[in-house]
């Protein structure tokens, strides 16, 4: 989100995943992904951005810049993708400018990106004085427009150049940025694979469009919302299932006439196989074995194992499901936001059509300290059984 932490002081040290796009009038004004998504790390043709002009000045001044002018920040991880970048800055100590004041990361990011614009602009020649009616004082085209620069920043001759400000000249960054503060060592890695990964997963979401990107509803479920009510009551004591309490369950489900909807990520082919679900319930704790049995052995002869992956049984079926190789369905417990990219492997998976992901909330912003409710779990439950047609304790 382009908004700040109002609990973070961003003057002080901490470390912040950054995400600048480029304005969206450019198209691709950093370079293009190439390569192949199928070639490992390292091989030739694996997957990489070749950086435009424009895109090489930006990563000088990414390196350069910023450590010239704030020593105390240092670029770490980072990836220029054709219209946006992301990057990864420690802060070691309290920001501090060269005149010695105070400074916090907007300022820094906002120094950076002033910068970029000035390269910008002489790059592509867009230093022309503006007369009084928006035209160019010349009547030289503005911009290089040569052919695989990546870069169509390309205004024909005698074109009316638009007014950006007072200044006449399109800027390369949009407004703002977003920060990311990883909470612990696990989240930061995940951030830099993220990063490393991410020409690989632009490949891989272009190759199969359909696929590699949220598909809204259309899922058949099957499942009511009174039917959902009717089996949270009877899974749940009354203190956790009160009226209050489900109408929160149901004001952040997403419903299609009357019914329980789901959005997906992946193969929905996937939905059409044999399904069964993975619920594991804590009074057949000693059997779980057996379960796992049953369900890797019914994976093996074709069938999807569909799940929300909530307990410790789930996830050992399900891991073990994954690391074999079996397609598995999995119900996840946020919505998809506007841009939705999962994990790398996940991605990969998705590709391979071993993985579907399919979710029935709304999606909302989930704070560090927001877990999830039983009666959240318990919908995840009943949403499982009622993809797959079948009770969670067919397994005995």
């Amino acid at each position: 989100m382009d908004r700040r932490s109002a609990f973070k002081n961003y003057v002080l040290p901490g470390i912040y995943h950054i995400t600048v796009k480029a304005t969206e009038a450019l198209r691709s004004p950093f370079g293009k992904v190439v390569g192949d998504a199928d070639k490992p790390d390292g091989d030739v043709d694996a997957p990489r951005v070749v950086l435009s002009p424009v895109g090489q000045m930006v990563e000088q001044e990414l390196l350069h810049s910023i450590a010239a002018h704030y020593p105390m920040v240092e670029v770490q991880d980072y990836v220029i993708m054709p219209e946006h970048m992301h990057f990864i800055v420690a802060v070691k100590s309290k920001i501090v400018n060269k005149q010695g004041r105070e400074a916090h990361l907007g300022q820094v990011i906002a120094g950076y990106k002033k910068g970029c614009n000035k390269r910008y602009w002489e790059l592509t020649e867009q230093l022309l004085p503006i007369d009084q009616q928006g035209e160019p004082a010349g009547t030289e085209p503005v911009g290089t427009g040569s052919a695989g620069t990546g870069c169509s920043v390309v205004h024909p001759q005698k074109k009316r150049v638009p007014s950006w400000g007072t200044t006449g000249r399109q800027p390369l960054f949009a407004l703002g940025y977003c920060d990311v503060m990883p909470i612990d060592a696990a989240q930061l890695e995940q951030q830099r694979a993220y990063i490393k990964g991410n020409p690989r997963s632009r490949l891989m979401r272009t190759s199969n469009r359909e696929w590699l990107q949220p598909q809204r509803g259309g899922v058949d479920t099957a499942l009511t919302v009174s039917a959902l009510c009717g089996y949270l009551q009877r899974e749940c004591p009354p203190s956790l299932c009160s009226t209050e309490a489900l109408d929160v369950i149901k004001s952040h489900l997403l419903v299609e006439g009357g019914k329980v909807a789901c959005d997906t990520y992946g193969d929905r082919k996937l939905l059409e196989r044999r399904l069964l679900p993975v619920v594991c319930h804590r009074k057949d704790g000693r059997m779980l074995s057996r379960q796992q049995d049953r369900s890797l052995e019914e994976a093996e002869h074709g069938a999807v194992l569909v799940s929300s992956r909530i307990a410790k049984g789930e996830q050992a079926i399900m891991d073990e499901a994954v690391r074999r190789g079996f397609a598995v369905v999995l119900i996840a417990d946020n919505g998809f936001p506007e841009i939705y990219h999962p994990s790398e492997e996940r991605i990969g998976r998705c590709a391979e059509g071993r993985l579907l992901i399919v979710t029935p909330w709304k999606y909302h912003y989930r704070r560090k300290d927001e877990g999830i409710t039983v009666l959240e779990c318990k919908t995840m439950n009943c949403l499982a059984q009622a993809l797959c047609r079948r009770r969670d304790d067919w397994w005995k």
